[in-house]
């Protein structure tokens, strides 16, 4: 049952480049359209950095980065109870997973991310279809570890003592 968050994995990479490629090939010419008057344009971005550009440059940090947290996933996988709850913690690595490899390939190949969602309504940097996956993610992951998984006690003693 490993597989099939692999292939979820990689839908999602595709289709976050796929709509990468739409902005390079449409957008980019232009550099911004509305999209939804006062709310929302698409706006051509080379983000060289991460959220806000912060550490604009630093190409081989992030693929670092990224390529420890792929492993602490695969390894998470790995561990993780085959538990129903567990089954939704493997939702949340999925979507973090699928946008850390979204835009690392964007590094890796142009040496920048593509960023083309841009709100108007208010002042947020412009941001791409693997930042949504990772903020969704990140999200996910927060309200199930606060939520759904409940530690049991290993046994009657640290049930008394924990209280």
């Amino acid at each position: 049952m490993i597989f099939l968050p692999f292939v979820a994995t990689l839908i999602l990479v595709v289709i976050d480049q796929i709509t990468k490629y739409i902005a390079l090939t449409n957008l980019k010419p232009i550099g911004s359209m509305v999209f939804i008057d006062g709310f929302m344009d698409f706006t051509f971005v080379e983000n060289r950095g991460a959220a806000f550009g912060i550490l604009s440059g630093k190409i081989w940090f992030f693929v670092l980065v990224t390529f420890i947290i792929g492993i602490a996933i695969i390894y998470a996988f790995i561990k993780m109870p085959k538990t129903r709850e567990y089954n939704y913690l493997r939702c949340s690595f999925v979507l973090v997973l699928a946008g850390a490899i979204g835009n690392v390939i964007d590094r890796m190949i142009r040496g920048y991310v593509v960023d083309f969602f841009e709100f108007t309504f208010f002042d947020w940097p412009v941001f791409n279809v693997a930042d949504v996956y990772v903020v969704a993610g990140t999200i996910l992951f927060a309200l199930i570890m606060l939520f759904v998984i409940k530690e049991e006690p290993k046994d009657k003693k640290d049930s008394i003592t924990k209280g």
